[in-house]
C-alpha cells in the first residue's frame, strides 16, 4: 500500500463524500463543504488533479490556519439588472458563485448578457469549472481571475501578477464543448514545484530567479517568478486579466495579495465571470458550432476540451484514482 504507484480507487460518490467529510472535519459549514467538494471532484474527474484533490490540501490547510473563513456566507448585491456583485468575505470562491448561479443564468437568458464580480475570496481553484457550468446551461461563459503574485515580465525578478488565467466555454448542439482554461504564464506553477521537489531542471523560458535572470534551476525559480508566455504579449494579457479580475471587482491587486499557502491572511482574490445567451443573437448558434467543430476536426484541428470530456466520461464509469500518499495526507490532516 505504501508503494509509490499504489492508488486509492473511489467512485465519484465516494470521492465527493471523502472531500465533504474532510472539509467538515476542518470546521466548515455544510454549504462550504458542499461547494468545495463538488468543485474538487469535478476538477479531478475532468482530468485536472492539480486543481482537484491535490489542491484540496491547500484549502484544508487554509481553514486550519485561518486563511479561509470556514463558515462565512457570501454577500450578494445587484448594482444593475445584469450585474451581480459578491463579497466572499474571506471565504471560498465557489460558494459565492453557487449562490449567484441561478440569478446569473436567468439574467443572461433574459437580458442577453450578465456578469458576476467577486472580491475578497480565496483563489478560485479550476477556473474552467465556472464557465463549463454555464455552457451546460446553453450559455457562453468567459472567466477571469487573479491571486497572489507569481508571474513577472522579462528582465524583472519581482512577481507582479498571478498566473492570471482566462477560461471560455461554449456548447454545440451535439453536446460537444469548446473548453479553454489557460494561464498567462509559460507554464503552471505546480510544474515548477514538482521539478524542485524532484531536483530536476526546467526548460528555458519558464522562469527567472530572484535577480530577474532566466533560470533552468527549479529551486531558484521558486525564489523568483514565472515568465509570461510569448514575452510581452503574454504579459499584456496578464495585465488585462488583472484589470478585469481585480480592478473591476474591487479585489486585491496581485501585488497586494497574501500567499495562498502561508500565513493567516486571505489573498482577497477576484473572480469575474460573464454569461452570454448566444441564441438571442443567432438561434442556430449551437447547430453552426457543431458543424464548425466537425469541419475543424476533419482537418486535424485539436478541439480544446475534448480530453476533459473523455476523462469525465471515464470517471463516471470507472471512478477516480488518487495516489495513496495524497489520500493518506488528506485523511490525516487536522
Amino acid at each position: 500500500m505504501d508503494h509509490p504507484q499504489a492508488m486509492k480507487h473511489l467512485s465519484l460518490e465516494q470521492a465527493f463524500a471523502f472531500a465533504q467529510q474532510r472539509c467538515l472535519a476542518h470546521g466548515t459549514s455544510e454549504p462550504v463543504a458542499l461547494s468545495l467538494a463538488q468543485a474538487t471532484v469535478d476538477a479531478e474527474a475532468h482530468g485536472l488533479p492539480e486543481v482537484g484533490f491535490s489542491h484540496l490540501a491547500d484549502y484544508l490547510d487554509g481553514f486550519a490556519c485561518s486563511r479561509i473563513h470556514p463558515t462565512v456566507e457570501p454577500t450578494l448585491t445587484h448594482p444593475a439588472p445584469a450585474m451581480i456583485r459578491c463579497d466572499a468575505r474571506k471565504g471560498i470562491a465557489q460558494l459565492g458563485f453557487d449562490r449567484a448561479f441561478i440569478p446569473l443564468r436567468n439574467a443572461a437568458r433574459q437580458l442577453g448578457i450578465a456578469l458576476f464580480a467577486q472580491h475578497n475570496g480565496f483563489t478560485c481553484g479550476e477556473l474552467g469549472y465556472y464557465t463549463r457550468r454555464l455552457a451546460d446551461e446553453g450559455l457562453v461563459g468567459l472567466g477571469f481571475t487573479n491571486g497572489p503574485p507569481l508571474l513577472t515580465v522579462s528582465g524583472q525578478g519581482q512577481p507582479m501578477y498571478s498566473t492570471n488565467p482566462l477560461a471560455f466555454a461554449a456548447r454545440a448542439a451535439d453536446g460537444r464543448k469548446v473548453l479553454l482554461d489557460q494561464s498567462s504564464s509559460a507554464t503552471a506553477f505546480v510544474k515548477i514545484l514538482k521539478a524542485a521537489h524532484a531536483n530536476e531542471p526546467i526548460p528555458a523560458g519558464w522562469a527567472v530567479d530572484a535577480r530577474g535572470q532566466e533560470t533552468q534551476n527549479a529551486r531558484d525559480a521558486l525564489q523568483g517568478a514565472l515568465l509570461a508566455f510569448g514575452g510581452h504579449r503574454g504579459a499584456n494579457i496578464a495585465l488585462m486579466i488583472e484589470v478585469l479580475a481585480a480592478g473591476m471587482t474591487g479585489a486585491n491587486w496581485s501585488l497586494d495579495s497574501a500567499s495562498f499557502r502561508q500565513g493567516s491572511e486571505s489573498p482577497g482574490s477576484g473572480l469575474l465571470v460573464i454569461a452570454i445567451a448566444p441564441h438571442l443573437l443567432d438561434e442556430h448558434f449551437e447547430q453552426r458550432l457543431a458543424q464548425q467543430l466537425t469541419r475543424l476536426e476533419a482537418l486535424g484541428v485539436h478541439r480544446p476540451g475534448k480530453a476533459k470530456e473523455e476523462a469525465y466520461a471515464r470517471a463516471r464509469r470507472e471512478g477516480i484514482k488518487l495516489p495513496w500518499g495524497l489520500y493518506e495526507q488528506l485523511a490525516s490532516m487536522s
